[in-house]
């Protein structure tokens, strides 16, 4: 079912940041990255508590939709736990960000799942595809015509998160479609998309042989071009084809 996985992933602190508060999964089947937030080590314990309950999803046979959505459920509620617990970790957060091959209906699909500013794309046939939506105040405000995406790359409010794990607002967003073999896709923290363009992002992902060395590519031009924040990015490379069914077609599982 799930064909040849070919994944690569990358991390950096980068050149402001006194600590890497990032966290990724590179599973089997399952793949995330988070972006923790808080105070002193609590965005680190936050994001690895996201990356711990999806990890225990990769080798279930019956991994989908529903169980990505609980585990998510389960994360939150332990983040907002600890968060009460540790005084020291008042106000920590993740977001999260993941991409799982499942089998629906007999046949490969893909789950891309979100919850924050962190992103899934796809690279095939030559263009770069953002299968994510950002849940901050600048996306809404480019939605609503009040910002262009220019202005949004700047905005003093770019860091404002509307939905994280750890807070009220946690529900993630999921899309579901066919697998398709020769498809590679970036998993990456906004420590990369706040320093390059997509246009810079397609170019490393159609010229790098492979999957690691596209990951450790994009995360040392993002720390080239100022490196301001953590930056994580896990490529994955779906090499074999896979055959979907006739009557199978993209479908939204939100």
């Amino acid at each position: 079912m799930t064909g040849v996985l070919d994944t690569g992933w990358a991390t950096s602190t980068g050149l402001v940041r006194a600590s890497n508060q990032d966290s990724a999964l590179v599973g089997t089947r399952l793949f995330a990255v988070a972006d923790g937030m808080g105070g002193h080590a609590a965005g680190e314990v936050a994001s690895a508590m996201a990356t711990a309950h999806l990890r225990l999803l990769d080798e279930r046979a019956d991994l989908g939709p529903d169980g990505i959505r609980l585990a998510l459920t389960a994360a939150n509620a332990a983040i907002r736990a600890a968060a009460t617990e540790n005084p020291e970790q008042a106000g920590m957060g993740s977001t999260v960000t993941g991409l799982a091959l499942v089998s629906l209906a007999g046949s490969p699909h893909w789950v891309v799942f979100n919850i924050g500013d962190s992103r899934v794309y796809r690279y095939a046939a030559g263009a770069l595809t953002l299968l994510t939506e950002d849940h901050s105040e600048t996306a809404e405000m480019v939605a609503s015509g009040a910002l262009t995406p220019e202005q949004a790359r700047t905005s003093p409010r770019r860091h404002v998160i509307t939905r994280t794990l750890g807070s009220v607002r946690s529900e993630p967003d999921q899309w579901v479609f066919p697998a398709v073999g020769g498809d590679r896709f970036l998993l990456c923290s906004d420590g990369l998309t706040g320093e390059l363009e997509d246009t810079e992002v397609a170019e490393v992902l159609r010229n790098a042989p492979d999957a690691q060395r596209a990951a450790d590519e994009l995360v040392r031009r993002a720390v080239a071009a100022g490196g301001r924040d953590n930056v994580t990015v896990v490529v994955v490379d779906h090499r074999t084809a896979v055959a979907a069914s006739e009557d199978t077609a993209p479908r939204s599982a939100r």
